[in-house]
């Protein structure tokens, strides 16, 4: 049965929902969708009312921004507020995790400190499994198709590495986490329909939950996501529901997936 997950992206200290590739560190910009009036807060306890589980806070500013404090302060709150309740991402490595798991976080969430120069680090990824257990580690296999195939790319979706996202890649990681993220980048924030390709792939791999994010913008989404992923892969909407100023009724999402 696929399952919603809810988020909860934070960027420059504020609740948004962005255009996925448009995301740039240099002057931390990024094309919005939705700049909340709510802070973090107010988005963990409404999931944490409806016992929604498994969602994710992403932090999309590097530590290097000015605003990486106020974003990771409100991404914090935000763990505090649902202890246990919602996994988090962005900037994750093997030193700073265990600070976000006492704080509160389910899982954390990792891309770019696990592919590091474009490959896979299997000895970044050894430390990962040390330091919080594969079975509180989520690995972010965030995509843009290039060519044939769909390659992951970190640093906040700007630089491809040499690892595509395919079933082999998916089995050869799967003993390191106990599930998969994947953002459809090229779709990510713009609600104009998912990346089918993608999700078909995904519904073949049935050893670890898998969660697809981008590109849902309205019901008939909603029903080839579940049709192409065979009910297996569960889903996050970001930009096209009212609770973030999309046309998608949060409550009917619920039931949808429900």
């Amino acid at each position: 049965m696929m399952k919603f997950r809810p988020c909860i992206d934070i960027h420059n200290g504020k609740v948004k929902q962005i255009v996925g590739s448009s995301l740039r560190d240099q002057n931390d910009w990024a094309a919005e969708n939705y700049v909340a009036e709510q802070d973090a807060f107010f988005f963990a306890k409404l999931y944490k009312e409806l016992g929604l589980t498994g969602g994710h806070i992403i932090m999309l500013n590097p530590a290097s921004s000015p605003y990486y404090e106020e974003t990771k302060r409100q991404a914090v709150k935000a763990l505090n507020t649902y202890p246990g309740g919602m996994q988090i991402g962005g900037g994750i490595n093997a030193e700073n995790a265990e600070e976000f798991l006492q704080a509160g976080a389910s899982h954390v969430i990792v891309t770019s400190y696990v592919f590091k120069d474009g490959k896979i680090s299997y000895e970044n990824l050894e430390k990962l499994r040390k330091a919080v257990g594969a079975e509180r580690l989520v690995l972010d296999l965030s995509c843009k198709k290039r060519g044939d195939l769909y390659y992951i790319v970190t640093d906040r979706w700007q630089k491809f590495t040499e690892v595509p996202v395919t079933l082999e890649t998916l089995r050869e990681l799967g003993g390191y986490c106990s599930e998969y993220l994947v953002h459809a980048v090229d779709a990510e924030g713009k609600a104009r329909g998912i990346e089918t390709e993608l999700v078909k792939l995904l519904a073949e791999y049935a050893e670890r939950p898998v969660t697809y994010a981008g590109g849902v913008g309205n019901f008939q989404d909603l029903k080839e996501l579940k049709e192409h992923g065979c009910g297996r892969v569960d889903v996050t909407v970001g930009s096209a529901l009212d609770l973030f100023g999309g046309p998608l009724l949060f409550t009917e999402n619920l039931s949808f997936c429900s």
